[in-house]
């Protein structure tokens, strides 16, 4: 595993800013992140902004039964999401899966259901 995706991982499970200062909870719960999917960080392709998104498996290019867990975002393809930031769809490159980032989120829905 990367040092960045170490990095990444360490805040998620803190629900910390990391060291960008970036809140990947709260960017992985803005609607800009996307409503399905794995949670990956990503570079856009257009304008070089990080942020976090949700992409489907198959549209990394994994198989769709492929537990997240035991992808690397160097094994995944680029997928295309919108960028605020461009104003447009654009192509997104993964450098990070945050797949404890979305186990997060569903054990507060779980939570939140009881």
């Amino acid at each position: 595993m990367s040092p960045r995706v170490s990095e990444l991982e360490s805040s998620r499970v803190t629900g910390h800013a990391n060291r960008d200062g970036r809140d990947l909870e709260a960017e992985l719960a803005s609607s800009a992140a996307g409503q399905f999917g794995v949670s990956v960080d990503a570079i856009c392709v257009g304008c070089g902004r990080t942020r976090v998104k949700r992409a489907s498996l198959e549209e990394m290019d994994q198989h769709p039964q492929a537990d997240p867990a035991d992808l690397e975002a160097g094994d995944c393809t680029s997928f295309k999401h919108v960028c605020y930031g461009c104003q447009s769809a654009t192509w997104w490159n993964p450098v990070a899966i945050l797949t404890g980032l979305l186990e997060s989120e569903q054990e507060r829905e779980r939570d939140r259901g009881e």
